[in-house]
C-alpha cells in the first residue's frame, strides 16, 4: 500500500495533462513549490490562483488510445478516498498554500460511481466543513443528469472534456465515447446555470435593506457560478484547425462554455497514433485565434478560409488575416469605429478602448499611440494617424519591401505592450 505522500506524488502529475483550467507549475521561487500538486491558474482579471490540482485516480474503465491512463496502459496506478482529498485540501488551505481544489479523475468500475465520488468531496468541503475556497470540479459525460446537477451545487466551476472536435476522431480514437454524451452533460450544466441565474430561492427572505427600500429581492440558488469549461486534444488526428475552431465556436455560442482549452498531443508510445513531437506551436496560434473569435468579432472563416484550413505557425493569426486582406488597410484611427481598429495588428482591447476616448478631444499621433504602449512596429503599415501614412497604401500594403519576412517572428501578444493586442 502507498503512503498518501507517494500517492499525491503520483496523482499530482497525472493531473497536468488536464489543461482546462488554465493552469502552470507554481513560480520556482514561491514557496509552494516545495509542495505536491500545487499550480497556479491566471484568472480573467489576471489574479493569480494556486491551486490543489490532483486526480481522486488515474485508473480507468476506458481505453482511449491518446491518454496516458487508459486501461491498458502501463502506468503507476494509485487512488485516493474521498476523505483523504477532503483532507489534503483542508491542510493545504490553513497552511495558505492554495486558493481553490481542481479535482477529476479517471473512471472507477462506473461513470455514476466516480462521479458520486467526486461530489462527496465537495460537498464535504462545503457543508461538513464550510470551505469557501474555489472548486472545480471534472465532470464525466456518461454519468447521470442527477449527478451533473448535484456536482454544480457544491462547485464553483464544472469542466466536461470534448476531447475531440469530430465524432469520427472519437470513433478512431475513443470508441466508447461519444459527442452525444458530452453535449448531453453540457446541455445539463447549461440549463442549470440559466434556470439558477433566473430563479431565486423559494424560501429565501428579501434582504433587509431592500425590503426597506421597497424592493422584493431573494437570492438566487447558486449553480456553478464561474460556468463551464471544456478541452480539446489537437494533432492526435488529421482535423484541421478550421475543424477545431469550429467546433469551439458552436459551443461557445450554444454551451455559453467560458473558455475552451487546447491541449497539444502528446504520444503516449513511440510509433503510437501520431509519431510528430507535441504541437506546441500550434496549440499556441488556436488559443490566439480562439481569443479573436471571442473577444475581436473574427469568424472562423476569417482566420481559417478556404484554402488555409490550418493556421500559420510563423505569425499569428490576426497579422496573417491583414495580410490576406490588403485592400482594409490602412485604417484611420482617428476616424475608423471600433470593429475596425480591432482589426489592426498590434491594437488590442485596451489600447482601442482608449483611442475611442483620447480621439474625442485631440487628434492622434504616433507619439499618442507611443505614450499608450501600442507596439509601434507592428501596427505602422496598417494606421494612418494624424502625423503617419504608410509608404505603400492599399492593396500594396503586402509588397512593403520585406514586410513577410519583418513579421515571421513576431508574435500577436507583446508582453511589453498591451497585453489583449
Amino acid at each position: 500500500m502507498k503512503s498518501l505522500e507517494q500517492r499525491l506524488e503520483v496523482l499530482a502529475d497525472a493531473a497536468r495533462y488536464d489543461a482546462s483550467c488554465a493552469v502552470s507549475v507554481a513560480d520556482p521561487r514561491s514557496p509552494r513549490q516545495n509542495e505536491l500538486g500545487i499550480y497556479e491558474s491566471v484568472g480573467p482579471d489576471g489574479r493569480r490562483l494556486a491551486l490543489l490540482k490532483i486526480l481522486l485516480t488515474n485508473e480507468c474503465v476506458f481505453d482511449c488510445s491518446y491518454c496516458v491512463h487508459r486501461r491498458s496502459s502501463d502506468v503507476e496506478r494509485a487512488r485516493f478516498s474521498p476523505e483523504e482529498v477532503v483532507a489534503l485540501t483542508l491542510d493545504y488551505h490553513r497552511r495558505g498554500l492554495i486558493d481553490g481544489l481542481f479535482l477529476s479523475s479517471g473512471v472507477l468500475d462506473s461513470p455514476d460511481a466516480t462521479m458520486e465520488q467526486l461530489i462527496t468531496v465537495a460537498r464535504s468541503l462545503r457543508r461538513n466543513h464550510h470551505y469557501f475556497g474555489y472548486i472545480h470540479l471534472k465532470t464525466i459525460a456518461s454519468c447521470a443528469d442527477e449527478l451533473v446537477a448535484e456536482a454544480g451545487r457544491w462547485a464553483d466551476r464544472l469542466s466536461v472534456n470534448i476531447e475531440m472536435p469530430r465524432q469520427a476522431d472519437l470513433d478512431q480514437l475513443a470508441p466508447e465515447k461519444s459527442l452525444v454524451q458530452i453535449t448531453r452533460a453540457m446541455n445539463v450544466i447549461r440549463k442549470e446555470i440559466d434556470e439558477a441565474q433566473s430563479d431565486p430561492l423559494p424560501n429565501a427572505r428579501p434582504d433587509h435593506a431592500d425590503q426597506d427600500a421597497g424592493r422584493r429581492y431573494r437570492p438566487h440558488r447558486r449553480f456553478a457560478p464561474a460556468g463551464q469549461t471544456t478541452q480539446m486534444i489537437i494533432g492526435a488526428t488529421p482535423a484541421t484547425d478550421a475543424d477545431v475552431l469550429f467546433a469551439a465556436a458552436s459551443l461557445y455560442t450554444r454551451q455559453k462554455l467560458r473558455r475552451v482549452y487546447y491541449s497539444a498531443y502528446i504520444p503516449v508510445e513511440p510509433g503510437m497514433v501520431a509519431e510528430a513531437p507535441p504541437q506546441v506551436a500550434r496549440e499556441r496560434r488556436l488559443y490566439q485565434a480562439d481569443w479573436l473569435i471571442r473577444d475581436f468579432g473574427f469568424s472562423v472563416g476569417d482566420l481559417t478560409p478556404p484554402g488555409a484550413e490550418n493556421l500559420d505557425l510563423a505569425m499569428d493569426p490576426k497579422l496573417a488575416w491583414a495580410l490576406r486582406n490588403p485592400d482594409r488597410f490602412p485604417i484611420d484611427v482617428n476616424h475608423a469605429p471600433k470593429g475596425d481598429l480591432l482589426r489592426v495588428p498590434g491594437l488590442g482591447l485596451r489600447s482601442v478602448e482608449t483611442i475611442l476616448i483620447a480621439r474625442r478631444g485631440s487628434r492622434i499621433t504616433l507619439a499618442d499611440l507611443a505614450a499608450m504602449r501600442v507596439p509601434l512596429t507592428r501596427a505602422l503599415p496598417f494606421i494612418v494617424a494624424a502625423d503617419h501614412v504608410p509608404r505603400e497604401r492599399g492593396s500594396t500594403v503586402v509588397a512593403l519591401p520585406g514586410l513577410r519576412r519583418r513579421w515571421q517572428q513576431l508574435e500577436l501578444f507583446d508582453r511589453t505592450a498591451d497585453q489583449s493586442a
